[in-house]
């Protein structure tokens, strides 16, 4: 999808935060930000619950407007081209937000009106998901009567079906099962070779790890630390260290033995 009133940053750059600050009240959820990623990419958010890992994709998003600082997504600058911007973005919010009163066809039916896609690839494209995600037979099933796993599923389809140029996923493979989470991230490193770029947030560390091309580090609004996981292990001055040792590290919160021996008295 092209739209003449991109910037020249969509060449090269999907995603470039400045300075972003944003709080709610006297808590600060995100703290002087700055992030730039290249198209293509799969940026790894990773953090503790709280970290802003949320507000940050819901800001890129358009859905909340920063205190200060500038966003600009695939050449748009949000929020005043959210709208815009969003027909070229595919987005899965942490808890899901389907419409329950509908079932499952419905809803992704619905989703691919929103996005205006032509009615074959439409309907082509949800019984490709539906099929590789093991809800065929369940799609005229009431989405209230779906377990946490098929709602994530049917949110996943909804945010891939038309092919959008950035995906936006908070905590995407939290609910699914081991067979449908390896399709979804092997589709993830498939789309990165089309240029697709994915930023995800997650506090599973084994998903960024299998997952991310790079890694963003978030504690308390701030971004500790970004890059591939031999990058972190150098900032960190820990090398041949799991990703684990190396988050515990960097967020200054690696001390949790006394922790442990207290809960076990």
């Amino acid at each position: 999808m092209q739209n003449t009133t991109k910037s020249v940053l969509s060449e090269s750059l999907a995603l470039q935060l400045n300075d972003i600050s944003k709080k709610f009240n006297d808590i600060v959820a995100i703290d002087n930000l700055t992030l730039e990623v290249k198209r293509g990419e799969i940026i790894g958010l990773l953090g503790p619950n709280g970290a802003g890992k949320s507000t940050l994709i819901k800001t890129m998003l358009g859905l909340i407007k920063p205190d200060s600082g500038s966003v600009n997504v695939l050449g748009f600058s949000v929020p005043h081209e959210a709208v815009l911007m969003k027909k070229h973005v595919g987005y899965v919010p942490e808890h899901s937000v389907a419409y329950e009163f509908l079932t499952g066809l419905e809803f992704l039916d619905f989703a691919g009106d929103i996005f205006q896609m032509e009615l074959n690839e439409k309907k082509r494209r949800i019984e490709e998901f539906l099929r590789a995600l093991s809800l065929e037979g369940r799609e005229g099933d009431m989405i209230s009567s779906y377990s946490g796993g098929m709602k994530k599923k049917v949110l996943l389809i909804s945010a891939l079906m038309h092919k959008p140029e950035l995906l936006l996923l908070d905590e995407p493979l939290n609910t699914l099962d081991p067979k449908s989470a390896k399709i979804v991230k092997d589709l993830l490193h498939q789309l990165s070779q089309q240029n697709v770029t994915t930023i995800i947030s997650t506090h599973v560390l084994e998903i960024a790890q299998a997952v991310c091309s790079r890694i963003a580090i978030m504690y308390e609004g701030k971004l500790l630390a970004l890059g591939t996981i031999e990058e972190l292990r150098q900032q960190a001055k820990m090398p041949n260290s799991g990703l684990e040792d190396i988050f515990l590290k960097l967020t200054g919160t690696e001390d949790i033995q006394p922790l442990v021996e207290a809960l076990s008295k």
